[in-house]
């Protein structure tokens, strides 16, 4: 009996054949690290989950809300995993991709490692955006893989109602040199690494009121990786590191705060923001992430009514994508500290508060008026 032949599908071509029809943001619900859910809501969905098997070579698990995984290979090495991944922040694709990548791989040097290789984790409405753009995301997260002197070595898609885009990020460092957000200890300076500002930047984005200039502050900051993770690993005085993100620096630093079993004082005054930001803000500028984020750690803040409005509140809680480093560090080391920051090129590097002993708690003053 003879065979049939079989039947070729063919499938249907894109919607969209210009990218410069498609506005990236209009397909997402939430942009970059804003797409994060509530930090509260998200408690309660962990509050009862507990790995079933913890071998003792896992160093870092879920338990302090690290940014990454670490699992002990050696004496000399340790393996670091994460995987991050977002909507569109930005309408650009390569911009997109570019900020996802960088993102992803802050966690890696967060904990103090290197990157060793990255997954591409790739969700994308294949009938809604044309090919070409699908692949500037791509290779925009390629650039910066680029960068940082690693590859892209797999990964894995899917056709999503939404543009997804981010990695899998595996690194490496010395147990010796792991830096958790545990670690904190009294009198510790806090240094934070790059500008706030990068939620009202994306809103103003949304609504069509961001400007040139201001779009390329944002790229600039979002797209520079977090490489003085590395050398700050390797300092006896750097006592704790994070990466503040989308739950906004008073959430990350609550983080640190009940991981470490410390409290803290912000300095208002000094806290580096992007430049205009805080216009943007006090023309309306605001993510619902950042009222999400000060639902979830009000509790935690104490800040002077008669010193600290809307705006103030607004800046503490502003989700940040793809942000700078947080540290808590020995007061000897903060020079060799903010050295480090700038040899890099980060010239929003600074001190913006203290640990002190007690229960988790910030407290937000102002040294002097802006």
């Amino acid at each position: 009996m003879p065979r049939k032949t079989p039947k070729v599908v063919e499938l249907a071509a894109p919607e969209v054949t210009s990218t410069e029809s498609v506005r990236l943001t209009q397909f997402s619900h939430g942009g970059g690290c804003g797409c994060k859910i509530a930090p509260s809501v998200l408690e309660q969905i962990l509050a009862k989950t507990a790995p079933a098997f913890v071998p003792k070579q896992l160093l870092v698990g879920i338990e302090t809300s690290d940014d990454a995984a670490v699992y002990q290979l050696n004496a000399e090495q340790a393996l670091v995993a994460t995987t991050d991944f977002f909507m569109p922040i930005v309408d650009d694709p390569f911009d997109f991709g570019c900020i996802a990548a960088t993102n992803a791989l802050s966690d890696v040097y967060a904990m103090g490692g290197v990157p060793l290789l990255a997954l591409a984790v790739v969700g994308m409405p294949v009938s809604k955006l044309p090919l070409e753009t699908i692949k500037r995301i791509l290779e925009g997260g390629e650039s910066i893989c680029a960068k940082a002197r690693i590859p892209i070595a797999g990964g894995h898609t899917i056709d999503s109602v939404e543009p997804i885009y981010g990695l899998v990020a595996i690194g490496l460092v010395h147990p010796d040199n792991l830096k958790r957000n545990s670690g904190a200890r009294p009198g510790d300076k806090l240094i934070l690494g790059k500008g706030l500002g990068v939620g009202f930047y994306s809103a103003a984005l949304k609504k069509g009121m961001l400007s040139a200039s201001s779009y390329a502050s944002m790229i600039a900051s979002t797209t520079q990786l977090n490489t003085p993770g590395r050398a700050l690993a390797c300092l006896a005085g750097v006592h704790a590191m994070t990466d503040v993100t989308g739950f906004g620096l008073l959430g990350h630093l609550v983080e640190i705060c009940k991981a470490s079993r410390v409290s803290a004082v912000i300095d208002y005054a000094a806290l580096p923001v992007l430049p205009h930001a805080l216009d943007y803000a006090k023309d309306g500028c605001i993510t619902g992430a950042s009222e999400r984020n000060w639902a979830s750690y009000a509790a935690y803040a104490t800040l002077h009514k008669k010193q600290f409005g809307d705006l103030e509140r607004a800046l503490l809680t502003d989700p940040q994508t793809s942000g700078g480093l947080l540290i808590a560090c020995a007061p000897e080391v903060v020079t060799e500290v903010l050295s480090i920051f700038l040899q890099e090129g980060f010239d929003h590097a600074t001190v913006i508060g203290e640990v002190s002993a007690g229960k988790p708690q910030i407290s937000v003053v102002r040294s002097k008026p802006d």
